[in-house]
């Protein structure tokens, strides 16, 4: 078969839901949100634009379920239903053609920066590595009640996002938000039934996909975005990451994303590119292009739950490979859209593509080797498809770097004169 006959192939999930080709868009966080974390009509045209280039399951980026723990300055934050018109026009762009479009909820825990949140959360207090402490203060530990408040606004968020005509949500358990540090005993070094075993670490994650099931219909998808491993010493393994995905899908969720790192060490940022991943990489994975097949392959014979994996994806014969050995059910894309919204329906129509990602390069090594300067960046295109504009394909060295830090600049400035600080 050619890599359009395989990736064309619908994808049937087990609530009945079906996926009308292999090509799933990734989470990326877009913060096209107001500066009071509101829907914006940019999320809207953004998500139209996906959906019209081929995209057969988009994954909208880091919608937080609480108003006073946001990763980013201008995140959507979902809390109620003042933004509904909004949220039913974003759902209903992300459904053109037939295709299918789920809201990732998250909550960053510890993973806020100081511009943003002077007291953040996690199960512990521990704190970022040294050089980290600068941008992210100290967590506190959190409460049972603050717990239990958090699995409650998850759950919230969930039924307003089926009531606007999402298709279905997708648990943010990777990345080092607040999820991953649950299940992570470096950053969950608590005692009582929230931590202390891996069993204890994963209740968290359970509570919170119990809780989006009492509120929704068995037809609304929920899945979940997973780490392969946060690659930190004393952090979550791969063991431990197959044990949650194993419970997950004895509880039937939907569909399993496979990802992997952490801001302390972000393979889900750099590991894209071949050689500038902070972990090993083997000759068979370079080989095959996405990083995390071979752990795919590992969940593959212990669980029945469809899965995604993400990161690392180039050409379209990479692309129908994963696919045609079993390995993944659904190629997770970011950077590749982040440039070429219509990189699938160019691979539909049988075209031989390889994606024009690039490393981001301004000459400072410095600044070459930050994960923030590159994801950065490929945010900048997501807001100029948000206003109707081609993405660029290419950097532009240090004026690259310029536009980036004047953004960051200019919202974090707005972010803190809003807050009153």
């Amino acid at each position: 078969m050619t890599p359009a006959e395989i990736l064309s192939q619908p994808l049937k999930l087990r609530n009945g839901a079906v996926i009308p080709n292999r090509f799933a868009k990734s989470a990326m966080s877009e913060t096209l949100g107001t500066i009071d974390n509101r829907v914006t009509p940019e999320l809207v045209t953004l998500y139209r634009t996906w959906a019209e280039g081929g995209t057969g399951l988009s994954i909208t980026g880091n919608v937080m379920v609480d108003r006073r723990h946001i990763g980013e300055p201008q995140n959507v934050v979902l809390e109620d239903e003042r933004d509904l018109a909004l949220l039913r026009a974003w759902a209903e762009a992300g459904k053109t053609g037939g295709k299918k479009i789920w809201m990732q909820l998250n909550h960053p825990g510890k993973q806020s920066p100081k511009m943003l949140n002077r007291d953040p959360v996690s199960p512990s207090a521990i704190p970022f590595r040294k050089e980290l402490r600068s941008m992210f203060a100290t967590p506190r530990a959190l409460t049972g009640p603050e717990i239990e408040d958090i699995v409650q606004r998850f759950a919230r968020a969930a039924a307003i996002a089926e009531k606007a005509g999402f298709d279905g949500v997708q648990i943010h358990g990777a990345h080092g938000y607040l999820v991953s540090q649950f299940l992570s005993p470096h950053h969950n070094q608590r005692t009582d039934e929230w931590g202390g075993s891996p069993e204890k670490r994963m209740r968290f994650v359970l509570a919170v996909y119990r809780a989006i099931r009492e509120v929704t219909r068995p037809e609304f998808s929920v899945g979940i975005k997973l780490n392969s491993a946060d690659f930190q010493r004393g952090g979550f393994t791969e063991e431990e990451s197959l044990a949650v995905i194993e419970a997950l899908d004895a509880e039937g969720i939907d569909l399993a994303e496979i990802s992997g790192g952490n801001y302390e060490n972000p393979a889900m940022a750099k590991g894209a590119e071949k050689g500038r991943v902070n972990v090993e990489v083997k000759q068979s994975t370079l080989a095959r292009e996405a990083y995390f097949l071979e752990f795919a392959e590992k969940v593959r014979k212990r669980v029945s739950v469809p899965l995604m994996v993400t990161g690392g994806f180039r050409t379209s014969q990479g692309m129908a490979e994963a696919i045609g050995s079993g390995a993944t059910d659904l190629v997770g894309l970011a950077r590749p859209l982040a440039v070429e919204p219509d990189l699938p329906n160019r691979v539909l129509a049988g075209e031989q593509v390889t994606s024009q990602v690039r490393p981001i390069r301004t000459g400072i090594r410095a600044i070459d080797n930050m994960a923030l300067m590159e994801v950065s960046w490929y945010t900048r295109q997501l807001g100029r498809m948000g206003k109707g504009k081609a993405p660029r394909q290419h950097d532009r060295g240090l004026w690259s770097l310029v536009e980036v830090l004047g953004v960051m600049t200019t919202r974090g400035v707005r972010t803190r004169l809003r807050a009153g600080e």
